[in-house]
């Protein structure tokens, strides 16, 4: 699981990245992604809808792939960098495995390192 200094927390640092970051797209999810001006940890959030699944536990379970899909990953993530992850419907058909693997693949081929 990620700490708590790697997460956005307050609803205006989910809009400022939403409204002011670059958008990446992959199959199961979307990424917004922000670079701030310090070079501080990066920050990550993780948006998951009732639209993905009515039930608690199944959002819970793609929740915490992403999660420790990040954690295992920060050494790839340049500082300085805020993350807002969208998720996309057809990620409840995934196993962690692959959400995982996903993540990895996505961060791997990513524009935003510069």
């Amino acid at each position: 699981m990620l700490t708590r200094e790697y997460k956005l927390h307050r609803k205006d640092e989910f809009e400022r990245v939403k409204q002011k970051g670059k958008v990446f797209q992959s199959e199961n999810f979307g990424a917004r992604v922000l670079k701030r001006s310090d070079k501080g940890k990066p920050r990550f959030g993780f948006i998951i809808s009732t639209k993905i699944s009515k039930m608690a536990v199944h959002r819970n379970r793609v929740m915490r792939a992403f999660n420790e899909a990040m954690r295992q990953n920060l050494i790839m993530i340049p500082k300085g960098y805020d993350f807002v992850f969208l998720v996309k419907r057809g990620i409840m058909k995934k196993t962690v495995e692959e959400i995982m693997t996903e993540i990895k693949s996505f961060l791997q081929r990513a524009e935003f390192l510069d």
